[in-house]
């Protein structure tokens, strides 16, 4: 079993950074990819960013440029640097991890973190 632990999250004034970290934890061999979801009151689930095990990296077209997501593979940890932040990018930001698996011919499952809440006040 993995386990996907979320912190860093918080409440910043408009502008502000948050440095926020998910950590996976259990029987984890390898993995494809770790991405950051937000999920805002009346707005659909959004990936704001991910990272692949090689270090390439997406973003939504509405943090790019602010947000930039970061990796450590040995620790299994990825972080995402929130920058000039603003009121709508008040979320609950969860992390999954793609393709995790547990041995090289072990199959691959997802894992999503419990979220971590980002409050950026005006």
């Amino acid at each position: 079993q993995v386990q996907l632990v979320e912190s860093g999250g918080g409440l910043v004034q408009s502008g502000g950074s948050l440095r926020p970290s998910c950590t996976a934890s259990g029987s984890i061999f390898s993995f494809n990819a770790m991405g950051w979801y937000r999920h805002a009151p009346r707005k659909e689930r959004e990936l704001a960013a991910a990272i692949t095990s090689l270090g390439s990296t997406n973003y939504a077209d509405s943090v790019k440029g602010r947000f930039t997501i970061s990796s450590d593979n040995a620790k299994n940890t990825a972080y995402l640097q929130m920058n000039s932040l603003k009121p709508e990018d008040t979320a609950v930001y969860c992390c999954k991890a793609d393709g995790v698996r547990a041995g090289i011919f072990r199959p691959a499952y997802d894992y999503w973190g419990q979220g971590t809440q980002v409050t950026v006040s005006s």
